[in-house]
C-alpha cells in the first residue's frame, strides 16, 4: 500500500505546473516557497543574495540565505533549521495569514517558525540587499529579521549583541551546530568558547592575562559588536581590527569556521572567489578541544594532531574525540609511572597549583597518590596536576614539560617525536544523512509505469480514507506518548537529557557515595556510563508533582545558564523517583573550606573577594536577566560550590518549586509571592521570612550580605553557639559603631587566619556593602545588580561615608 501511495504522489507532482517555480522579491500573506518547485527562491533587489532551500545531505534540506553572485556555488550565511533538516516530501516555507513565517516538513509538520504569531500588522517577507531577511508591516518597519538570529556568520551591518551568538559548523562539510561559539560573556567581553561533551573553556581572549592587559575592557555593558562595509570590526569591549583590503567595494563576511577560528572573507569581481582578508592569529593549536582528550596539537609544519606513544585514536574520522589509553588507571601506586613530554602543555583543568620551589619528585608523588590526577605539568619548579588532559599542544618555545600517568610497563618512552599517530586537523567532511524512505529512482520509474493507468482512481479514494484513519490514530498515539516527547524535546532543545532511575542507580553504585545533604534531599557522586563524566545527583524528597508538572518545572531550571550557576545536566522522573543531575565541582562547597582549619592555605583574600563578586553576579542574573525571574531563597556557603579555579557557582536555585513545603507552591521563589512557610537557614534568613511579610528578591540580598560578612570574618552565622558571634550581623554593626565613636580598627573583624595578608580597602568595601544588604527594611537594601556594581567599583554606596573615614556614620539603627 505504501508503494501505491508513493506512486500516486509521483503522479500528482508530475502534473503540477512548473510555471509557479520562479525567483521573486517578496512573499505576501499566504505565499510559500517549496522544495518541490525547482528554483523557487527569494532574491535581493540587486541579486546579491538569495533565500530558499539548500541541500545539506541525502534528501536533507535547510531553509537558508546565500550569496548568489557565484554561479553554481552557494556560500550560506544563515540557516533557519540547521540542526533539523527537512525532506523533499511536501516541505515548504510558508507565510501564513497570522503573520508567522513557518517551515513545514511533510514528514514531521512544523519544524521552525518566527516569533510573530498573531501579529496582524505583518504584510510581507522580503530579502534585502544587505542579506537581511525581514518581515515588514504596512509602514515598512521590521517585525522580524534574520540579522537578529545569526548562524555562524556576521554580514556588514549585522550586530552581535548580548542576545546573539555565532556557532560554528560541525566540520567543513557538515552544517550542524559545532563546538565553538563567539558571543559576549556576562562580564561584557566578546569571547570564543569551546563547548565539548565533557567540559567548556574559553580560548580567546587568552586567559593567561587580564582583559585590560590585552587592550580590552569590561566596563562597557552595551555588548555590541559589528563589521561595517569598509571592513572594520568594532566591539564595545574595544576588540577592534581592519581587514587587509580595507575600503568599500568587496563583499565581506565574518565567519566562525569549524576549526574554531574567526576569519573575514572578501569577494569581488571579476572572479567572485572568496579570499581571507583577516583571521584571528592566536595559533591554531591554541584552539581548545581541537585534538580531544590526550591528543596533542603540533606544527609539522601544518597544524597536526597526534597521540602519545601507545595510545590510539578513538574515532579515525574525528580528532575532537581524542586518544584512548591502552590501560585502566585503577592500578596500584607501585605500578604507576609517567611518560615525559618536553615543550608540551595541556592547558587548564588543574587540580591545584603548588607554590614555586617544588621539586619534580614531590610533584610526581603528589600525582601518583591522587586517583583524580591523570598527569601533571612542571615548569619553573611549579607543579600543575591535571584531572583532565585536554587542549594539548607542543611548541618550540613552550617551557612546560608534561608527565602522563601510565603503567610502569609503558614508562621510559619520552614523547619527543610524537610520530606514532598523526593527521591533519582539517574537518572530515562528513555529510548528514536524513533518509525519507524514498525508493531508488529506477524502482520508482518501473512502479510508476506499472500502476499508473489502472489504479489512479482507486488509489485516490483509498488515500483519502487512509489519511482520515491515520490522522485519528496518530492523535491517539500523540496523547499517549506526550510525556516521552516532552522529555525528548528537553534533551534536544535545552542540551540536557532524561535519565532512567536504573541509569542513575548504576552511576552512583546504588547511591553509595554521599557528598552532600540539604533541605531537599541527599546528593551523591556519580559516574555516567561513558566512564568519563563525573556528576552530582540529587535525590529530591517531598516532591508530589506528577511527571508532567515536574517536567514543566525542570524546564525552567534547565534553561537557566550562567558562569556562576551550577549547570543542570539532566533529570529523572520515573514512578515515585525525582532526581536532578548536576555538573560535579571538585572543590566542594564554600563552607567546607571557609570554616575549616586550613582555610588560610586554600582561601586567601583574593579568592574570597572573587567568590563574593562571582556569587553576586549569579544572583543578579537570577533576579534580573534569566528567562524566568527566580529567587534563590536559601543563599548560604553550603549552596556556593567552587570549581577547579575556585570560581563560585550557586547551587539549589529554583529548588523551592519542587518542594511541597516550599513557599507559594509552583511559583515559589519566582517573582513576588505570599509565603505559607518560612524558607531558608537560620542565620541567613531575612527578617521578612520571620514576620510573614511579602518575599521579594531583597530576601536573597540579605542572605548574601551575611555570606559576605562570613568571608571577611571567617566565622559562621549559623554554626557557632554561645557568645555574640552567634549573632554575626549584630557583632559587625557594633564594631562599626565602636569605630565611629571611639576610633576602633576594623582589623579586629578580619579572619585572623589570613595573618594580615589582605587588601584593607577591599575589606572595608565588602563590609560596607554587606551592611547595606542586611538592613532590616528590605526597601533600604540594594538590588543585586547594584551590589555587583559596588563590588566592581562601578559605583559608590550612597550617603554612607565621608572622604576622611570610609566607615564613618555607619551606626545602624536596628531597633
Amino acid at each position: 500500500m505504501g508503494i501505491l501511495l508513493y506512486s500516486l504522489h509521483v503522479l500528482l507532482v508530475s502534473v503540477l505546473p512548473f510555471s509557479n517555480a520562479h525567483r521573486r522579491e517578496r512573499l505576501s500573506l499566504g505565499d510559500s516557497l517549496s522544495i518541490d518547485r525547482e528554483g523557487d527562491e527569494l532574491v535581493s533587489p540587486n541579486g546579491t543574495f538569495a533565500a530558499g532551500f539548500i541541500q545539506v545531505g541525502e534528501n536533507a534540506y535547510c531553509f537558508s540565505i546565500w550569496y548568489a553572485r557565484r554561479p553554481g556555488k552557494k556560500t550560506v550565511v544563515w540557516m533557519a533549521n540547521r540542526d533539523k533538516p527537512v525532506t523533499t516530501t511536501v516541505s515548504e516555507i510558508h507565510l501564513n495569514k497570522y503573520g508567522t513565517l513557518v517551515l513545514i516538513s511533510g514528514g514531521e509538520g512544523k519544524v521552525w517558525e518566527t516569533n510573530t504569531a498573531f501579529r496582524r500588522d505583518v504584510k510581507e517577507l522580503e530579502l534585502l540587499e544587505t542579506g537581511n531577511l525581514v518581515l515588514t508591516n504596512g509602514n515598512g518597519e521590521f517585525v522580524w529579521q534574520s540579522f537578529a538570529s545569526p548562524t555562524d556568520t556576521l554580514l556588514p551591518g549585522q550586530q552581535l549583541t548580548r542576545n546573539t551568538v555565532l556557532v560554528s559548523k560541525r566540520d567543513a562539510g557538515n552544517y550542524l551546530s559545532g563546538s565553538y561559539s563567539f558571543k559576549f560573556n556576562d562580564d561584557n567581553v566578546v569571547y570564543l568558547i569551546y563547548s565539548g561533551p565533557e567540559v567548556s573553556s574559553v580560548y580567546f581572549p587568552l586567559q593567561d592575562s587580564a582583559v585590560y592587559a590585552q587592550g580590552r575592557t569590561n566596563f562597557n555593558s552595551t555588548r555590541l559588536a559589528a563589521m561595517d562595509d569598509m571592513g572594520t570590526f568594532s566591539s564595545s569591549d574595544l576588540f577592534h581590527f581592519n581587514s587587509s583590503d580595507y575600503g568599500r567595494g568587496p563583499h565581506r563576511r565574518l565567519t566562525l569556521d569549524h576549526d574554531g577560528l574567526l576569519r573575514v572573507y572578501s569577494m569581488k569581481e571579476p572572479n567572485w572567489e572568496w579570499k581571507v582578508v583577516w583571521f584571528l592569529d592566536i595559533g591554531v593549536c591554541r584552539v581548545h578541544g581541537m585534538c580531544g582528550s590526550y591528543g596533542i596539537c603540533i606544527y609539522a609544519p601544518e597544524p597536526t594532531c597526534t597521540c602519545p606513544p601507545g595510545f590510539s585514536r578513538e574515532d579515525p574520522s574525528d580528532w575532537s574525540k581524542g586518544c584512548v589509553p591502552p590501560f585502566n588507571l585503577t592500578f596500584d601506586q607501585a605500578s604507576i609511572d609517567f611518560l615525559k613530554f618536553p615543550r608540551t602543555d595541556y592547558y587548564g583543568y588543574d587540580l591545584d597549583t603548588f607554590s614555586k620551589n617544588v621539586s619534580l619528585e614531590n610533584c610526581t608523588e603528589t600525582c601518583r597518590k591522587d586517583h583524580r590526577c591523570k598527569g601533571f605539568g612542571f615548569k619553573y619548579r611549579t607543579c600543575y596536576p591535571k584531572f583532565v588532559l585536554l587542549n594539548g599542544r607542543r611548541t618550540p618555545n613552550e617551557p612546560n614539560t608534561i608527565y602522563i600517568k601510565v603503567p610502569t610497563a609503558m614508562a621510559g618512552k619520552e614523547g619527543e617525536g610524537l610520530a606514532l599517530i598523526q593527521s591533519s586537523i582539517n574537518g572530515s567532511g562528513r555529510i548528514i544523512n536524513t533518509s525519507s524512505g524514498k525508493p531508488p529512482s529506477g524502482v520508482v520509474k518501473n512502479l510508476y509505469l506499472r500502476y499508473l493507468v489502472g489504479f489512479v482512481g482507486t488509489l485516490g479514494a483509498m488515500e483519502v480514507v487512509i489519511i482520515v484513519l491515520g490522522w485519528c490514530f496518530i492523535r491517539r498515539i500523540n496523547r499517549s506518548t506526550e510525556p516521552v516527547k516532552k522529555g525528548y524535546r528537553l534533551h534536544q532543545v535545552m542540551g540536557f537529557r532524561r535519565f532512567t532511575y536504573t541509569e542513575l542507580k548504576k552511576a552512583t553504585t546504588n547511591f553509595s557515595e554521599e557528598i552532600g545533604r540539604g533541605g531537599f534531599g541527599q546528593v551523591y557522586r556519580g559516574l555516567l556510563e561513558d566512564g568519563k563524566t563525573t556528576v552530582a545527583i540529587k535525590r529530591l524528597e517531598g516532591v508530589t508533582q506528577g511527571e508532567a508538572e515536574f517536567w514543566a518545572e525542570v524546564a525552567v531550571v534547565g534553561r537557566i545558564n550562567h558562569m556562576n550557576l551550577v549547570r543542570v545536566l539532566g533529570f529523572c522522573a520515573e514512578g515515585k523517583y525525582r532526581l536532578l543531575v548536576y555538573e560535579y565541582l571538585q572543590n566542594r562547597s564554600l563552607d567546607k573550606l571557609l570554616f575549616s582549619s586550613d582555610a588560610t592555605n586554600v582561601l586567601d583574600w583574593e579568592k574570597r573577594y572573587s567568590i563574593a563578586v562571582g556569587t553576586a553576579m549569579g544572583l543578579a542574573y537570577l533576579h534580573e536577566e534569566c528567562l524566568e525571574w527566580v529567587l534563590h531563597c536559601d543563599v548560604k556557603p553550603q549552596n556556593i560550590l567552587l570549581d577547579e579555579h575556585f570560581r563560585p557557582k550557586l547551587a539549589d536555585f529554583g529548588m523551592s518549586k519542587f518542594s511541597e513545603t516550599g513557599a507559594g507552591g509552583g511559583d515559589a521563589c519566582r517573582g513576588k509571592f505570599e509565603v505559607s512557610r518560612a524558607r531558608g537557614t537560620r542565620g541567613y534568613m531575612a527578617p521578612e521570612w520571620i514576620v510573614n511579610q511579602e518575599i521579594t528578591a531583597k530576601a536573597d540580598v540579605y542572605s548574601f550580605g551575611v555570606v559576605m560578612l562570613e568571608l571577611v570574618t571567617g566565622r559562621s552565622a549559623s554554626g557557632v553557639h554561645g557568645g555574640k558571634w552567634n549573632q554575626l550581623v549584630r557583632c559587625v554593626e557594633e564594631k562599626v559603631e565602636e569605630r565611629q565613636h571611639e576610633g576602633g580598627t576594623m582589623e579586629e573583624l578580619v579572619d585572623k587566619r589570613l595573618q594580615g595578608d589582605y587588601d584593607m580597602a577591599q575589606v572595608e568595601l565588602l563590609l560596607r556593602v554587606a551592611l547595606l544588604c542586611v538592613k532590616i527594611s528590605k526597601d533600604e537594601r540594594p538590588a543585586m545588580s547594584a551590589v555587583v556594581g559596588l563590588l566592581l567599583g562601578d559605583d559608590e554606596p550612597k550617603n554612607l561615608s565621608s572622604p576622611a573615614s570610609p566607615l564613618v556614620n555607619w551606626a545602624i539603627d536596628r531597633s
